[in-house]
């Protein structure tokens, strides 16, 4: 797991191999994680929007944008924790995600980027 922590906003991401959806012969290899979002400042905030680069080893990096994730936007009051899953599908099999959340106060809203730790996807495969 890794971690990072953006103005009290803490950011952990756990990613796994998802064998039975890959289909390495055809350079699919697919990947879930899953993040988990704590609120250790003293405001409530909701995010808003995410920011996604994805690497793919030996391949061109994409970039993704988008409202909210997985379909919303959550607020989370101060102590409160958000969890999602989400994937991602690489061609070389070896391939690493980094990315930001913008975030907005609900007291004054004021807005502010959080850092997502660069995570790594690594097929076991790919290990030999």
């Amino acid at each position: 797991m890794v971690t990072e922590i953006t103005q009290g906003i803490k950011v952990s991401v756990e990613t796994e191999y998802q064998p039975s959806y890959s289909s390495p012969s055809q350079y699919h290899y697919v990947f879930t994680y899953r993040i988990t979002i704590e609120n250790q400042s003293e405001f409530t905030i909701q995010l808003l929007r995410r920011h996604w680069t994805i690497y793919d080893a030996g391949f061109s990096s994409r970039e993704v944008d988008g409202e909210g994730v997985v379909g919303q936007q959550p607020v989370l009051e101060p102590n409160q924790t958000h969890h999602y899953v989400s994937g991602c599908n690489l061609k070389s099999g070896i391939g690493k995600m980094v990315g930001s959340y913008l975030m907005e106060r609900v007291v004054d809203g004021a807005r502010f980027e959080v850092a997502v730790p660069e995570f790594h996807m690594i097929s076991p495969l790919r290990l030999n």
